[in-house]
């Protein structure tokens, strides 16, 4: 007989031990993963990752093209399968906390010729509070309202979001999140491609965020900006690196580590992949 199967979209086992009850992991982390492995078309993506996200703050996660920062996000949530591992939040399935997680993806991902205004766009991220095909009530536009208007987008939102540039729809995006209210937010590159003042509102909205307590993980591109907009960072290349404050873990040895050699390691992954598919003790 087959052990308990970790594979994403079968649930989680019942003999399999829930992770807040693992030393390396704790229950009060808004996102906990252990041994998370992803592969596309056998090749891996990420390797067994281990990772525990800090409480209210800002957390950047960086690493050179390829290194599986976005699968990260996407495998958390669910969005892309998972090989196995296992992700909790706050010591809970993604199921059971959906409601307290936000989530922003890249701008290219999305379709913006879809007709519907910028105010529409936001109004969306009410829906778990609204409920599935009910109408949305005066109530939840005038959050929808105050969030665009927390990204400076107020003036634009009857604009349908085809006609809108590359920054102000990202802003939008943004607003969108902030009206689900949750507690986690993950954003994948918020700051790729939007001009000054678009950055400027972006960052301002993150420092926002923590203020009240909240938890935003973000993809980011630009290593110069990491040390004035995040408190923490996750070294990814295919594996975690290092993670931790800034000020401890962003250092020029732990960078080389994360950006150079990376030939080598997605051999040693790849061959312990094909080993785990066929049956093999890696």
């Amino acid at each position: 007989m087959k052990g308990p199967s970790l594979i994403a979209g079968h649930g989680r086992p019942a003999q399999a031990e829930a992770l807040s009850q693992r030393p390396e992991h704790s229950a009060d982390s808004p996102l906990s993963v252990h041994a998370l492995t992803v592969a596309y078309h056998r090749r891996p993506v990420l390797w067994d990752v281990d990772y525990d996200a800090p409480a209210n703050k800002l957390v950047a996660i960086v690493g050179p093209n390829g290194a599986g920062k976005s699968t990260l996000i996407k495998s958390c949530l669910g969005l892309v399968p998972r090989a196995s591992g296992q992700v909790e939040f706050w010591g809970s399935s993604y199921k059971e906390a959906r409601s307290r997680i936000g989530y922003v993806p890249q701008r290219e991902s999305v379709d913006w010729d879809f007709p519907v205004s910028a105010l529409d766009v936001v109004c969306m991220g009410r829906y778990r509070k609204i409920g599935w095909c009910l109408p949305v009530s005066r109530k939840h536009k005038e959050v929808a309202r105050a969030c665009l208007d927390q990204v400076g987008m107020t003036d634009y939102a009857k604009r349908q979001i085809s006609q809108l540039s590359g920054g102000q729809q990202q802003r939008v995006f943004l607003a969108r999140a902030l009206a689900q209210e949750a507690e986690l937010y993950f954003m994948d590159e918020p700051f790729a491609g939007v001009d000054a003042a678009t950055e400027r509102a972006i960052i301002e909205v993150l420092r926002t965020l923590k203020a009240q307590g909240k938890t935003v993980i973000c993809v980011h591109h630009d290593l110069q900006t990491v040390p004035e907009y995040f408190d923490e960072v996750l070294l990814l290349n295919m594996r975690v690196v290092a993670a931790g404050p800034v000020a401890k873990v962003f250092t020029p040895e732990k960078l080389h580590q994360t950006y150079g050699g990376r030939l080598t390691l997605l051999s040693e992954a790849a061959e312990a992949v094909a080993k785990a598919q066929s049956g093999e003790k890696p």
